[in-house]
């Protein structure tokens, strides 16, 4: 299947092109087209990600492949270019976070269905061994009553503040200990801002967005019969695992994610991007 891809800022597309490409570790697949947001950043991505075809304007590239990678370092470029695309039926994936505002998710999801295009959107954080194995012991502490995480995010980012790194602790916290948050805050104190999550089974789910020196991203949980507290190192190829889930989308038309689990996250995001704003418990809409 010959794949695309819409962003080239990103180091997402040479590592995924790369290893698609280069690497050859997922069979069956290339990447033959990349649109850059300027012409230096697809030259060096398709030359990174041994890219054949760079074009000009992403709509080149209708009819010339079987399935789409939209990629921008901002959410707010992801749906938009991907829309002519998925009606046209063709399989998409849309890296973190899926888009900028849930509005638009909803109504993008809507024309996915309309046209039957599969879709896929997350972060690759919750695709590592590391966390898998984290995920797996959960059981053994019985009820949870509380947990957190922690890594890197700038509330300041010009790639959409918490929305930019943020995506990955939530998307963690999400599929860790549940999609039933109800309201979240944000605390500011310079470099050690923090999130919590309120669930309505009583959980805080506490999320430490470090904006400089954190040593990658990790993970911790509270039981009625014991803890749990892991690092999330990544694996040696950080992205094969995630590449190897949205390509099996790609061949096999069925979605790994629900639509309304990659919707959840943006929701997570901008409740606590009002927060951010506000400085007030925000509610986390539906």
């Amino acid at each position: 299947m010959r794949i695309g891809i819409i962003g080239a800022e990103n180091s997402h597309t040479a590592a995924i092109a790369k290893t698609i490409n280069v690497d050859k570790l997922v069979k069956g697949f290339t990447v033959d087209y990349v649109w850059g947001e300027t012409t230096e950043f697809a030259k060096a991505a398709a030359e990174k990600g041994a890219i054949p075809n760079i074009v000009a304007d992403p709509s080149e590239m209708l009819g010339k492949i079987d399935a789409l990678i939209v990629d921008h370092r901002h959410p707010k470029y992801h749906l938009a270019p991907a829309l002519p695309f998925v009606r046209k039926g063709v399989p998409t994936f849309i890296d973190k976070p899926f888009c900028y505002r849930s509005d638009e998710g909803k109504q993008f999801i809507e024309e996915a269905k309309k046209a039957g295009a599969p879709i896929t959107s997350f972060s690759v954080l919750p695709h590592q061994k590391s966390f898998a194995r984290f995920v797996k012991k959960l059981p053994t502490l019985g009820n949870i009553l509380a947990a957190g995480t922690y890594g890197a995010s700038d509330l300041e980012s010009p790639y959409g503040g918490v929305f930019f790194y943020g995506i990955h602790q939530i998307d963690m916290a999400l599929i860790a200990f549940g999609y039933n948050v109800k309201s979240v805050v944000i605390s500011k104190n310079g470099n050690g801002n923090t999130g919590q999550l309120f669930y309505d089974d009583g959980k805080i789910v506490t999320v430490d967005l470090i904006t400089k020196g954190a040593p990658g991203f990790g993970i911790r949980a509270l039981g009625e019969k014991g803890m749990l507290a892991s690092p999330i190192p990544m694996d040696p190829n950080a992205y094969l695992t995630g590449i190897r889930t949205f390509t099996k989308m790609f061949r096999t038309g069925k979605e790994p994610v629900k639509h309304e689990h990659m919707l959840k996250p943006v929701l997570v995001l901008e409740a606590l991007e009002r927060s951010v704003a506000s400085g007030k418990v925000e509610s986390v809409n539906n």
